[in-house]
């Protein structure tokens, strides 16, 4: 039972970021950004403007944006920023890339995003692991109490952390 817990728990962990959270760093990009100053500062023409407020409208909703992204919720970046420098051209793009990305690829920006939310859910995973492996007790506290009342001395008494029923509590 242990074993098959241990598996779904890893199956849940590592799916990592779900569909929603790539919708939501969809909606960020777009929300993130005032486009019309972006519009302003870069000199887009009136259709270029046009262009880029359709791009932005293109997926107002979860459902729409899912019916395209479902099966491959990593390709909305791809095709976002390639439509966008399409739009803008390459050099207004390299200019709006260096002030709202710092000179970074958007793509990679929600790219190190989506990984840092991953390496976020592994240290949940494996503190849940731990606690587990050591049935809720405090390791580095137990081993100090342990190394304490060794010496014989009644410190190991004021050892704070959690030591279940043993030891003094003061409960």
């Amino acid at each position: 039972m242990k074993k098959l817990i241990t598996i779904l728990s890893l199956g849940i962990f590592s799916l990592g970021y779900s569909q929603s959270d790539y919708y939501n760093d969809y909606r960020r990009s777009i929300t993130d950004v005032n486009w019309q100053t972006v519009a302003a500062n870069l000199l887009l023409s009136p259709q270029q403007k046009s262009d880029l407020f359709a791009l932005n409208n293109q997926y107002s909703d979860y459902d729409s944006w899912n019916r395209i992204y479902g099966h491959n919720p990593d390709q909305w970046r791809t095709d976002r920023y390639a439509s966008i420098e399409r739009i803008m051209g390459p050099s207004k793009y390299e200019k709006f890339k260096n002030k709202y990305y710092k000179g970074r690829n958007p793509v990679a920006v929600y790219n190190r995003n989506k990984n840092n939310y991953k390496s976020n859910q592994v240290k949940k995973y494996n503190t849940i692991q731990s606690k587990k492996r050591n049935n809720g007790v405090n390791t580095k506290s137990m081993n100090e109490y342990q190394r304490r009342k060794k010496l014989n001395d009644g410190s190991h008494l004021h050892v704070k952390g959690n030591m279940n029923s043993k030891g003094k509590s003061g409960k």
